[in-house]
């Protein structure tokens, strides 16, 4: 299996603007070098590579994620029919069907691409923990302000 340098193409000036994508991944993208003194379309040495033939990776490798075939998981019925050469990428679901999604791949030891099972888990665990101490701390204090309150009914009853 050959395996060639994977190359980021990128604009060449993008590391000075915002707008082509300097701390924004989405807006880097890729724009022909044109212009007449632009180095880049003349391909000088010490700039970045510019798009051609020679960059394209194997056939056999193209669109796997690490020799795997990805699959686009939306719900827990879609686990089930990943196969061995295949791996889950989690699409954009809510919190539940993500929570859902992730301990059932983690029964069925399905590798998810986009999420650390283990992170995640913990995350969840500690938001849960903190809304049940929440939970107390709101109940205690009611419990708290209703006492006040029927002290209060009965000096004025006295």
């Amino acid at each position: 299996m050959i395996k060639k340098a994977k190359t980021k193409f990128l604009r060449r000036t993008w590391k000075r603007y915002s707008k082509l994508g300097k701390g924004r991944k989405k807006k880097q993208v890729w724009r022909k070098p044109t212009g007449r003194d632009n180095k880049m379309r003349e391909k000088r040495k010490g700039y970045p590579v510019v798009v051609s033939i020679g960059y394209s990776s194997d056939n056999k490798i193209k669109g796997k994620i690490k020799g795997k075939t990805p699959v686009l998981i939306n719900n827990v019925k879609d686990l089930e029919k990943i196969k061995q050469n295949q791996i889950a990428i989690v699409g954009n679901v809510g919190k539940k069907k993500k929570i859902d999604i992730v301990k059932k791949a983690n029964e069925k030891k399905i590798l998810l691409q986009n999420i650390n099972i283990k992170k995640f888990s913990k995350k969840i665990e500690k938001e849960a923990k903190k809304k049940i101490d929440k939970n107390i701390e709101e109940d205690r204090s009611k419990k708290e302000k209703s006492k006040k309150k029927e002290v209060k009914q009965k000096e004025k009853k006295e």
